[in-house]
């Protein structure tokens, strides 16, 4: 009889074979997919693995799971899931699964709100939530406001915040960028927009092939949600407002240089734990219309 460890073993090497994946990141992905099938915690199934996985509906969910996984399927599809920034947020394929990278985001994010004082916060593109409501959860006087022009993501996004803040903590708005908030200003605006140049071989791997595209592709060269967001970032900025977003490995520079030609301010980007630069942002210190 297949015991419990004996199972994510198994699975833990095929999933590691089928995908090219290191052996760690498939004992993580085994262990994910078995805990759902058994709707058990982390710390049972590290007590448990020399029980008996026995034969019955359990058992043929996990093999369920796992076949679809070795199809290239990502786990937090499959587990309707994913861990960010400490909290758990609900996952479907109506959005983009969060990444570490994003969580760089946030930590710009916060390091520049002040913790004690009212402040308006704009989350472009916000797909799960997981960026405004992380920002939103960590500090409960800002005013956090999520954008997103999907009625699906939104969906999820509602979902994610009644849960971890609680209903009419997170305002969301259907629409198409800066559209729905016309009129209004913001102290700080995030954004993770789409950002991948059509054609990128990217996209045909990995778990890329099952996210929207429309939340991941962004013309010829990856940056047309970019510029739109810069272009328009300063009319609905306070003065001393901050505009932060996430970009590609490879489009710092030029996501500096819109930035200046846009008129903004100590213009900076941000490294992630590989060394990368992955988040660029600026200020407005400009007078607004009609100050001086």
């Amino acid at each position: 009889m297949t015991t419990i460890g004996e199972a994510l073993a198994g699975a833990a090497s095929s999933i590691a074979a089928a995908l090219e994946l290191d052996s760690a990141s498939a004992q993580v992905e085994a262990r994910s997919l078995l805990r759902h099938a058994l709707g058990v915690t982390p710390a049972w199934l590290a007590a448990h693995g020399r029980d008996a996985l026995e034969e019955g509906a359990e058992r043929a969910r996990f093999g369920a799971l796992l076949a679809r996984r070795l199809g290239g399927e990502p786990v937090a599809y499959l587990t309707g899931g994913r861990e960010f920034f400490g909290l758990h947020f609900a996952i479907t394929p109506a959005v983009l699964i969060p990444r570490p990278e994003t969580e760089i985001l946030v930590e710009a994010a916060l390091a520049r709100i002040p913790a004690e004082e009212p402040f308006r916060v704009l989350d472009l593109g916000t797909g799960s939530g997981c960026v405004a409501i992380a920002i939103a959860r960590r500090l409960p006087r800002a005013e956090v406001t999520a954008v997103d022009a999907s009625e699906g993501a939104l969906a999820v996004a509602r979902e994610n915040a009644n849960r971890i803040l609680g209903r009419g903590r997170l305002r969301l708005l259907q629409g198409d960028w800066f559209a729905p908030v016309a009129g209004e200003r913001f102290d700080l605006i995030v954004a993770n927009p789409p950002y991948v140049a059509e054609g990128d071989p990217h996209l045909s791997r990995g778990d890329l092939r099952f996210e929207p595209r429309s939340a991941l592709v962004s013309g010829r060269d990856g940056l047309d949600c970019i510029r739109r967001i810069v272009r328009q970032a300063p009319a609905h900025l306070t003065q001393g407002g901050w505009l932060l977003f996430e970009h590609g490995y490879h489009q710092a520079e030029n996501s500096r240089n819109l930035l200046r030609g846009a008129g903004l301010q100590e213009v900076v980007s941000v490294r992630d734990l590989s060394g990368t630069e992955r988040i660029s942002g600026a200020r407005r210190l400009t007078p607004l219309t009609g100050q001086g």
